[in-house]
């Protein structure tokens, strides 16, 4: 995410170097897209450490899940039962 917000600095800095006039149309618009690019790589920035805390979440609950089954279910191997099953044994006429 880094490199984005280098860009974005970098573009800043283009526009600061041009000296705008901000009373004109044109100069407003590019100073505000790129302030907006900056909020919208904060916002980018942000969303990335929320998936990294979820992924953190996500891998605790399948371990605990993974305790949970061993638990209960031992060596259980479901792959041996559905090897076992024969769904025409099941089937009512």
């Amino acid at each position: 995410m880094d490199f984005l917000y280098e860009k974005v600095a970098y573009l800043n800095g283009l526009i600061d170097g041009m000296e705008l006039d901000e009373s004109t149309k044109e100069g407003k618009a590019l100073i505000v897209i790129a302030e907006i690019l900056e909020d919208m790589v904060a916002v980018l920035e942000e969303i990335e450490e929320d998936q990294a805390d979820m992924e953190e979440y996500v891998e605790l609950m399948d371990e605990d899940l993974s305790n949970v089954e061993e638990e209960l279910f031992g060596d259980f191997d479901i792959e041996e039962l559905d090897d076992d099953f024969d769904e025409a044994d099941y089937i009512e006429e």
